[in-house]
């Protein structure tokens, strides 16, 4: 996975709270190879009518070009299906910006490169209302944690642990390979003081 710490892209609206994992990727889906991509589940029972044709008016259809998504509170709530975060990122968003997530959804989305970006429940209705059925250049900075939309600048929060791995690329599996030799001396040192414990080699 590689890292990245500024991102520019074209944001779009997703004016709903509460959407979970299951309306993020319905489950039916999961059974799909991620080889196969998983882009094309994203959302599909709000973006696709009875009869699986793509809704006009469902934003991600009319601007399938956003890489960055505004929405409301508890975004990623739900079951724990890292496969949601897998149709986000194959569709090609970078970012979601909302003031709250499921926070299985939120450590998974880090660990494959999605920034879960949390604002106010202000500054996520003034984005929303400021976007409206519409797109604009976003400017997201990972060094400064701010987010630039139009004319306006504000500022997201991230833990300082997330935001080293999405700028570097980590997931926790990097994470605690940096710790090999600490692990190793540690398993030496515990090894020798039980050697009751270890079988004969």
């Amino acid at each position: 996975m590689s890292g990245w710490s500024t991102h520019t892209g074209t944001a779009v609206v997703l004016p709903l709270e509460n959407v979970d994992t299951d309306q993020i990727i319905p489950a039916r889906f999961m059974s799909t190879p991620r080889s196969e991509g998983y882009g094309r589940f994203l959302l599909h029972d709000l973006a696709h009518d009875a009869e699986g044709a793509k809704l006009p008016g469902f934003a991600l259809n009319r601007h399938p070009d956003a890489s960055v998504l505004v929405t409301r509170r508890n975004f990623g709530g739900g079951s724990s299906r890292e496969a949601a975060v897998y149709a986000l990122v194959d569709s090609g968003i970078r970012a979601v910006i909302a003031p709250s997530f499921g926070d299985i959804f939120a450590a998974n989305a880090v660990n494959n490169g999605l920034l879960p970006a949390r604002v106010s429940a202000e500054a996520a209705e003034e984005m929303i209302t400021s976007l409206g059925d519409a797109t604009a250049p976003v400017r997201i900075s990972l060094t400064e944690l701010t987010i630039t939309l139009g004319d306006r600048t504000l500022a997201f929060d991230l833990a300082d642990t997330w935001r080293e791995k999405l700028i570097n690329g980590w997931d926790d599996i990097d994470l605690t390979l940096q710790e090999r030799d600490a692990n190793a001396a540690f398993r030496d040192a515990y090894r020798a003081a039980t050697p009751w414990a270890w079988p004969a080699t």
